[in-house]
């Protein structure tokens, strides 16, 4: 009898068990290359916001919408509220800028589409890499020159501990002496 319910299992439901294993990595594999890879993801955003005429031209810090990275793991998108110390004075007229209007008003958020993702299994802190003097132009490429914002670098492990690895030879913002190598034991991320 006891055989016979062995044999059943290793006939029948292994391959399923492994099936369904292999089909789930898969899946998920495919399904979240474009977290992973995403370059050149560009969506289309409820408001054609220009990062290049407010960070670039204007030179806005990067910290004075996307609040709290210098304290959290996560960069903030900017409430209506942010974008409204200006445009309640500044160009008013603007299409966009009486779509923002409308959306404040109303006291709706505004619905951005994320385009910069590290995967879920991954911990990232933005605080750690700030406070070390990285430049948000060394994962995010420059945003001070988009029109319309992409992702233009890869968020893989592999882009990361290329990063942790050569920090001198890959962070051009920086002098040599300024930052060390980030940690390449598994933990650091994955927690």
């Amino acid at each position: 009898m006891k055989r016979s319910y062995i044999d059943y299992i290793l006939r029948n439901r292994l391959p399923v068990t492994i099936f369904v294993a292999l089909s789930a990595f898969a899946l998920t594999y495919f399904a979240s290359r474009a977290e992973r890879d995403g370059i050149g993801y560009t969506p289309d955003q409820p408001i054609a916001y220009s990062h290049k005429l407010h960070a670039g031209e204007m030179k806005i810090d990067c910290q004075y919408c996307h609040i709290g990275v210098e304290k959290s793991r996560h960069a903030v998108v900017p409430p209506v509220s942010t974008c409204m110390n200006c445009h309640t004075v500044a160009r008013k007229d603007k299409p966009e800028i009486v779509k923002l209007t409308e959306y404040y008003n109303q006291n709706n958020a505004l619905m951005w589409k994320r385009i910069h993702k590290v995967p879920d299994y991954a911990y990232f802190n933005h605080s750690v890499h700030v406070n070390k003097g990285i430049e948000c132009e060394s994962c995010h490429g420059e945003i001070k020159e988009m029109e319309k914002v992409g992702q233009m670098k890869s968020f893989t492990m592999g882009s990361c501990l290329n990063c942790h690895r050569n920090a001198h030879d890959k962070m051009p913002y920086f002098e040599v002496d300024e930052i060390n190598n980030g940690p390449e034991y598994c933990w650091a991320c994955h927690r």
